[in-house]
């Protein structure tokens, strides 16, 4: 029961007011046994939708938690998924429900509809083929959100002849904003942010090793680029889907509205005529 049926309720002498309390204070979120609370208001509270993080639940409990989320808003996203973990929600869901990835360790459980459109597009750009896992989950995460993704992969410094023409075409699809993943060095990021009038998203990548590696090195050089730059922590994609979507949606919602506006003037004015 959502708010308004529960102060109708109560209004017309049909629920009492200690009842309408309990009813308000579990509004928002659903419980599962005594581990989980799902908050399954948050996308309409903050335009991010809830997902389930997969690493370090039982299967059986990443399967009944995906369940009810499913059911409460249609869609389920799991993150960091596991071989067991898809085995689990493969027998309880099926494969025409189920949408899975397997570079960006994502599954989207559904009813067959896709996600609600925003208008909103994020561009995804990774330096290395090493690093599309991390920007699987940032396009992902964004699609989910009801961005249209545009995925630029492979394009790093060691060839940076390669970003160029790749960029071009991105920036013709008017993205609100590009996450931008690069392991070892990190620098891809800051070279993109130079060259785009858009928010550019710094997601590093664990995928450097010996000295500064894991991730370290890219997200320090980050840290200190030159250039304008937001950096999320290291195989961050979950979030930087998420903060890239979040601008995006909000530029598509303001271009939306500036054009009801002036197709409202437009009207004023032929009717004054």
């Amino acid at each position: 029961m959502d708010l308004t049926n529960i102060l109708k309720a109560v209004k017309e002498g049909k629920m009492d007011l200690e009842t309408a309390e309990q009813q308000v204070c579990s509004l928002g979120f659903v419980s599962y046994s005594n581990i989980a609370k799902l908050d399954s208001h948050r996308k309409s509270r903050t335009g991010v939708i809830e997902a389930i993080l997969a690493d370090c639940k039982e299967p059986e409990d990443v399967v009944e938690i995906a369940r009810i989320m499913a059911r409460e808003s249609k869609r389920a996203l799991i993150t960091r998924v596991s071989a067991p973990h898809l085995e689990a929600l493969m027998r309880a869901f099926g494969p025409e429900k189920l949408e899975w990835n397997s570079r960006a360790r994502t599954v989207v459980i559904h009813d067959g509809t896709p996600a609600p459109s925003t208008g909103g597009v994020v561009g995804v750009i990774s330096a290395g083929t090493a690093d599309i896992p991390a920007a699987e989950e940032a396009r992902v995460i964004a699609s989910e959100m009801g961005c249209e993704t545009v995925a630029v992969y492979d394009v790093g410094v060691a060839g940076i002849h390669r970003l160029i023409p790749e960029l071009h075409k991105l920036k013709l699809r008017n993205p609100g904003a590009i996450v931008v993943a690069a392991g070892r060095e990190g620098t891809l990021p800051t070279i993109v942010s130079g060259l785009v009038d858009v928010p550019v998203i710094g997601l590093p990548v664990s995928t450097g090793y010996g000295a500064g590696g894991g991730g370290k090195a890219a997200l320090l050089s980050m840290l200190q680029s030159c250039s304008t730059l937001a950096v999320v922590n290291i195989d961050a994609g979950f979030v930087a889907g998420a903060y890239a979507a979040r601008i995006a949606n909000m530029i598509a919602a303001a271009a939306g509205t500036q054009g009801e506006t002036e197709e409202a003037e437009q009207d004023e004015e032929q009717g004054e005529k």
